[in-house]
């Protein structure tokens, strides 16, 4: 059976959507520009469809990256994916965005034996929101927002030989680690999409869906609104 699952990454500055079926990706389009969540997603959703040939009836389900990440593009992405599924009529899958983003640096770089691999996402400033592999793709550090320094993963190191920062919160610290050759940072890794392909199919065969009507994000942290101090008054 040909199971067609579209993708749906909005956690981040790239706007990404992809097709696959039976956990192969068919075609991806990732657009990395601003305002693209709001004003590009169903425009991509429908490029994607005509450029594979195949039409909203054939999906079987709509996955989405469900974050941490972006407040507003995580709303956007998981909202189109809500409506998608209730109009279709066919289930929503939430995929960890992190760990997502982990399987498809695997697939790039491989996995050395006795080094963490740790994907990451921007925050503010020097926090990133975070989670830490091994090379047997075992979630050694759940999830969580952290701020980083020099010296923050000297405990890890403790352990493992090396470690590898990656995503787009990654690319921050490689002036901060660049004398330290156990640190690596991989820069330019970004979200993508098609990297949701093998785990959408994992949770569509085991039917891991979620309820649509209250499925919600996952931002890890609350959303804050800043506004600036009157100054002089």
């Amino acid at each position: 059976m040909n199971n067609l699952i579209l993708q749906i990454d909005t956690s981040t500055s790239v706007c990404s959507v992809a097709l696959s079926e039976n956990g192969q990706t068919l075609a991806v389009i990732d657009l990395d520009e601003p305002n693209a969540h709001a004003a590009k997603l169903t425009v991509l959703i429908e490029q994607i469809l005509h450029k594979t040939e195949r039409s909203m009836q054939e999906l079987k389900a709509i996955a989405v990256s469900m974050g941490p990440g972006s407040y507003t593009g995580l709303r956007i992405g998981v909202s189109t994916a809500k409506g998608l599924c209730y109009g279709l009529d066919i289930p929503l899958i939430a995929i960890n965005t992190l760990e997502a983003l982990f399987l498809g640096y695997k697939e790039q770089f491989g996995l050395p034996e006795g080094e963490a691999f740790i994907p990451m996402l921007d925050a503010r400033r020097m926090e990133v929101y975070s989670a830490v592999y091994n090379h047997q793709c075992k979630l050694v550090k759940p999830t969580s927002a952290e701020i980083i320094d020099a010296n923050y993963y000297n405990e890890l190191l403790a352990s493992y030989s090396r470690v590898h920062l990656f995503g787009s919160g990654a690319d921050k610290f490689d002036e901060l680690f660049a004398s330290n050759d156990r640190v690596h940072v991989q820069l330019e890794f970004k979200d993508s999409a098609a990297f949701l392909s093998p785990l959408a199919f994992d949770k569509f065969q085991n039917k891991e869906f979620e309820d649509v009507a209250y499925f919600e994000p996952f931002y890890l942290k609350d959303f804050v609104v800043m506004t600036k101090k009157k100054v002089g008054l």
